[in-house]
Order: C-alpha cells, then structure tokens, then sequence
C-alpha cells in the first residue's frame, strides 16, 4: 500500500485545530448538559407525574433518536428558528448539550437513587431540611458514584462529536473529509482521524481513572 505522509504533514496544523475544536466542543457540551441533566434528573424524581412526564419525554425522545438527525434539526431547524439563519458553533454546542443532557439526567437520577433512603430519613431526623440532606448528605456520596459514568458519557461525546462534519464544523473528521475530497485518499485522511480519537479517549480514560481513584 502506497502511505503518503507527505499528505497528513500538510494537513496536520489543521487537524491539530480540529482536535481543539473537537475537545472544546465536548467539554463545553458535556458542563452544559450536565447542568441540564441534573434538573432534568431532578425533574424526573419528581412526587407528581404530571411533574415527571415532560422531563420523562425529554430523555426519551432524545435516547431514542439518533445524534445524526438531532443535529440536523438544531442545525437546520431550531438555531435559524431562532436566530434567522445558521450558526455551525451555536449548532454543535446546543445539539450536543441537549443529547448529553438526557444521558446525563439517567445519570444523576441513578446516582441519586442509589444511595440508601435511611440516610436521607437520618438527616431529616436531626432537623435538616430536604434541601440540606440532598445538598449535604446525599450528593457528595452520589457523585462519588456518577464519575465513572459521566466519564463513559464524555468519551462517548468525544467520539459523537466526529458528526458535526455533517454542518461543516471544523473538527476532525471534518478536515479528515477534506484531505480526503482534495487528494482521493482513503487510508491516510481515515486512519489519522482514527489514531487522534483513539489518543484522545485512550488519554481520557487514563485521566478518569486517577481521577476515580482520588474520589
């Protein structure tokens, strides 16, 4: 197989900005819909279903159809509804934020539950209100419990993150695409593009793993 190097050097400032691209655009996506996530978790525990049903649709609808026509339809639908034509930046960040926020939601939802009611029943017990218990008592353990998977979640957006291409957002496969569409290459634009995201999860996942350790 005939491998031209001379092809990735020439692409590689810019697949080095696709890269920051594709790490900004996750992290920032994966802070807002975990701030997202976290009321729409707290949605869902609600006491009343007519409290639970919309943040119930919200996690469904958004697990049930696929990241691809998500952002699409924030891209093409939802931002020039708004804004009165298209921002690609706008696009990315808003369709990934709501996607992580669903998965995020189950997320804390889980953690939440998870911890033992007697504890929540002792709290209550010696005078601190539900707020306190939920603030003091019951997340600092939940938490403890989500890391590993919101660490799962990020990586995941990280690799979903490679379907923003489709709105010509500047990340990886982006520019993977365009070294592809100038040179008719296949194997150097595809494999690059592979060996920075699996360097990227791989880095991420020795990361969370310290970080697991440390909680």
């Amino acid at each position: 197989m005939d491998f031209r190097f001379d092809i990735i050097v020439h692409y590689l400032p810019v697949l080095l900005k696709g890269t920051l691209f594709t790490i900004g655009v996750s992290l920032v996506s994966i802070l807002c819909g975990s701030l997202l996530g976290l009321i729409i978790g707290f949605g869902k525990m609600a006491p009343k279903w007519y409290f639970r049903w919309p943040f119930h649709a919200y996690i469904n609808i958004f697990r049930g159809t696929p990241l691809y026509v998500q952002i699409l339809i924030v891209h093409f639908g939802l931002i020039p509804l708004f804004y009165g034509k298209t921002y690609v930046l706008m696009s990315a960040f808003v369709a990934l934020s709501l996607n992580s926020a669903a998965y995020s939601a189950e997320i804390f939802r889980a953690g939440i539950q998870s911890i033992d009611s007697g504890q929540r029943e002792a709290a209550l017990s010696l005078g601190m209100t539900r707020q306190q218990a939920m603030r003091f008592i019951i997340l600092p353990q939940a938490i403890k419990r989500m890391v590993p998977a919101f660490g799962n979640e990020f990586i995941v957006l990280v690799k979903d993150s490679s379907l923003l291409a489709l709105i010509a957002a500047p990340e990886i496969m982006y520019w993977s695409n365009t070294m592809k569409g100038q040179y008719l290459r296949i194997w150097e634009p595809y494999l690059t593009a592979a060996l920075i995201y699996f360097i990227l999860t791989y880095s991420l996942s020795k990361l969370l793993n310290y970080i697991e350790r440390k909680v």
